[in-house]
């Protein structure tokens, strides 16, 4: 029995011996894994190696990870799917792949608040947009959306891989979808530093605000040499999508900045200014040392009473708002028009005001437009709209009128009209004709509407009216009476369609109160799937 017993445990113990082996095979095999990993973790730092880092560095510009590292406060960027590559089998492609695949996205923090990101790596097959590609920008997108918080885009690629042929257009159409999901959800700000043509740029388009750096990035539908071939225009890349270009003349994009660095830079500000989404809670408010009831002497002397003589209408938003600091939008494009954020005791606020300097302030397809777009945004994310005055009316002419100033004009007339946030309103100089109508008048559901004692609320200007009522008689008595009985804003407040004349001095402080009224307005359209703007 006992030999058996022995000859049992031999046997046990050959039978341990043999499995034994195979644990240290199975170690084996996890720390070969272990330095696989490394491996494939080190190549995903490295993008597409450092010859290709190098040669974005002699362009003048930073790599996707250098761009990320920048964006964010220091050590809160967490990537996902760092070792994701693609499966394209197609042209020799199983033979070239990157952890990675080109694009670098996650999530982390700008100022404390969470942020998500993604970031096209250029030294990875030009950044070029593939199958697996467009799907980690799509899991950022839909994971900002589930918390509810921002999307930065970094945009440097070549455009669509065109070794995966349809695969890489569905991926496009992907992104597309997301950006409009999160139109309206949270903010999406598309940051171009490098070439985004064809079928790419319509993703940056739909986004909320899109920088570009100089002489290093452009944008456009159809390069110069397609142009050369249909239209036989010679231009160049610069000329034809270059910052300077979508940033002055097509109003594509709405800032330029001198290089990758400073551009991320007013990233992380304009970022400062908003909400995570269009939860109201979510709405920053900053300490501020700047007192809600100082009062502003300036303000009695920057206007001129004389309504032809132009005055900066940025230097009179600067003595009211916070610091006199603001984070003016699109400030090169449509200039007789002024939109920009600043806060007011520490809130965000947008505002929208005339500016005489440029075409004495008249509304034009350009600036309505410009208005129009950021109107809705503040309306969309729940950010007061604060709206100064001086206008004479929309920008008369041939090109106005085969441009479609009626259909543009009715743009930023629909956006007031349809906006829920708190609307204040203040006539600095003259509202003249339709345009006192579309600028946030009381008519449009404005909360409060206030005029300073120079302000002017009229049909026209004394003179032309003046021509139209009495046919040319008597001009010059008249224009006296016209003016006396219509040159400022009295009749206006008889009527209350302005709520009080204020002494200009205590604007920020009326605001000020106003705003804090206002914090939990609550004001609903009609029920409808969605209106018909005049798009």
């Amino acid at each position: 029995m006992f030999s058996s017993l022995r000859a049992s445990a031999r046997f046990s113990t050959r039978a341990f011996s043999s499995t034994a082996a195979e644990p240290l095979s199975a170690v084996g095999h996890k720390r070969a894994f272990r330095a696989t990993l490394k491996d494939q973790n080190e190549q995903s730092l490295l993008g597409g190696g450092q010859r290709r880092i190098d040669a974005q560095h002699a362009k003048g510009k930073l790599t996707a990870r250098e761009r990320i590292s920048l964006l964010y406060d220091t050590d809160t960027f967490r990537e996902y799917d760092k070792l994701k590559s693609h499966r394209c089998t197609e042209f020799g492609s199983e033979d070239e792949k990157y952890p990675g695949d080109g694009v670098v996205a996650g999530h982390g923090k700008i100022n404390g608040r969470t942020v998500f990101a993604f970031s096209q790596d250029f030294t990875v097959l030009g950044g070029s947009l593939s199958e697996t590609n467009a799907q980690k920008i799509c899991k950022v997108m839909d994971k900002a959306m589930k918390v509810g918080a921002p999307v930065i885009g970094l945009n440097d690629s070549g455009g669509a891989r065109i070794q995966e042929g349809v695969d890489s257009l569905a991926g496009y159409a992907d992104v597309f979808q997301r950006n409009v999901d999160a139109s309206g959800v949270v903010p999406q700000i598309s940051v171009v530093m490098g070439p985004c043509a064809g079928g790419a740029v319509y993703s940056p388009a739909m986004t909320d605000f899109i920088f570009m750096v100089e002489n290093s990035s452009y944008m456009f539908v159809t390069g110069p040499e397609v142009v050369k071939t249909v239209t036989n225009e010679d231009v160049t890349k610069e000329e034809l999508g270059g910052a300077k270009t979508h940033t002055e003349v097509s109003g594509v994009s709405h800032l330029s900045f001198q290089d990758d660095i400073s551009a991320l830079k007013g990233v992380r500000r304009l970022f400062d200014f908003l909400p995570l989404s269009n939860d109201k809670a979510t709405l920053p408010r900053k300490p501020s040392t700047d007192s809600a009831t100082r009062s502003v002497p300036a303000l009695t002397h920057l206007v001129p009473d004389d309504p032809n003589t132009p005055y900066d209408m940025l230097g009179v938003i600067r003595q009211i708002v916070d610091h006199g600091d603001v984070f003016e939008i699109k400030p090169k494009f449509a200039q007789n028009i002024v939109t920009c954020f600043a806060r007011m005791d520490g809130r965000s606020v947008g505002i929208v005001a005339n500016n005489p300097t440029t075409l004495a302030g008249c509304l034009d397809i350009d600036a309505s437009i410009k208005a129009a777009r950021f109107v809705r945004f503040c309306d969309a994310f729940n950010i007061p709209i604060i709206t100064f005055v001086d206008v004479p009316g929309f920008l008369p002419g041939t090109d106005q009128e085969y441009g479609g100033i009626i259909r543009h004009g009715a743009k930023l007339l629909y956006a007031y009209a349809e906006a829920t946030v708190p609307k204040i309103t203040v006539i600095t100089r003259k509202a003249y004709g339709g345009a006192y109508d579309v600028m946030s008048s009381k008519h449009l559901r404005g909360d409060c509407n206030y005029a300073w004692p120079g302000g002017e609320v009229a049909v026209m200007g004394a003179k032309g009216a003046v021509e139209i009522i009495f046919r040319g008689k008597d001009v010059e008595e008249n224009t006296e009476e016209y003016t006396k009985r219509f040159a400022n804003p009295l009749v206006a407040a008889q009527r209350g369609f302005i709520d009080d004349i204020i002494d200009p001095e205590e604007t920020r402080k009326v605001i000020c109160e106003d705003l804090e009224v206002l914090e939990n307005k609550v004001l609903l359209n009609p029920k409808k799937k969605h209106g018909n703007i005049p798009l």
